[in-house]
């Protein structure tokens, strides 16, 4: 019995005292935001990612940078007044706002030769830099965007956007996720590409959307894709992503439970490294 005491005594000394405790400073965009600020999803998330990844990995504490709305050009444009801190970790989950606000990704040489926040391979350029400036040895690991669908905004349905399966100004999401991936290639860091991760297909962030049937204007539920040429009124139409609904994404862009925890067991693997 001693024995078996002294062993397991052992065991933590090595494995639980003698982890090193690692802080971890999450760049987003609302998708990271909300990780605290769950009332802001109408309760239809217990836990976001960032908290999941704590939970799976105990050494790690996380300080949340997400910024509601914001893009990578805008991260870039006001990083001095962010406050972002020294760290052991940085992830970086950006895009999906720069594709819809429909600015231009650019070349590999604007991140290259470094030729300003004027595009997404710029504004990358910029935050690694500062990144790396703030601690030289701090791990850096960039995410790409998600897929979406038609997105409905939860307390306000003038708020929409289509989803990743349409381009915006002649650009796809897909293209964005592929300019992180090169990024991260160019860069000499991981990228975790959620984009074309196969848990996270289009047919899964949304079990359907209700919507009225244009002959008989009575509600029916559709299923990706064929809601997309199906009509939604704002005005006069229900919040077409009732709790039902929820699969991946609880309004078509944000990520569920389900979908917070995907992203989670994905950073946990590679910070496992």
């Amino acid at each position: 019995m001693k024995r078996i005491l002294l062993l397991s005594m052992l065991l933590l000394a090595v494995y639980g005292f003698g982890k090193k405790e690692l802080k971890w400073v999450a760049i987003g965009d609302s998708i990271t935001y909300l990780n605290d600020h769950l009332d802001e999803t109408g309760n239809r998330v217990s836990k976001g990612y960032m908290t999941r990844v704590a939970e799976k990995l105990p050494f790690l504490h996380y300080i949340n940078k997400g910024y509601n709305g914001w893009t990578a050009g805008r991260i870039a444009d006001h990083f001095d007044s962010l406050y972002i801190p020294e760290a052991d970790v940085y992830t970086v989950f950006l895009g999906t706002n720069d594709w819809w606000q429909g600015r231009p990704i650019g070349t590999p040489e604007d991140y290259e030769t470094n030729t300003g926040n004027h595009t997404i391979y710029g504004s990358f350029r910029t935050i690694v830099d500062h990144l790396r400036k703030i601690s030289p040895q701090a791990r850096i690991i960039l995410i790409t965007p998600m897929k979406r669908t038609d997105f409905v905004y939860l307390f306000n349905q003038k708020n929409t956007a289509w989803g990743s399966y349409r381009e915006k100004n002649g650009q796809t999401l897909g293209q964005v996720a592929a300019a992180v991936v090169n990024v991260g290639q160019l860069a000499h860091i991981p990228v975790i590409d959620l984009y074309n991760d196969k848990k996270l297909g289009e047919k899964k962030l949304v079990h359907f959307k209700r919507l009225k049937n244009p002959q008989t204007r009575a509600y029916q539920n559709y299923a990706y894709p064929g809601f997309q040429k199906i009509p939604f009124n704002p005005e006069t139409d229900e919040y077409p992503y009732p709790e039902a609904a929820i699969y991946l994404t609880y309004d078509g862009l944000h990520p569920s439970d389900k979908g917070n925890e995907i992203i989670a067991s994905r950073i946990a693997a590679v910070l496992k490294q």
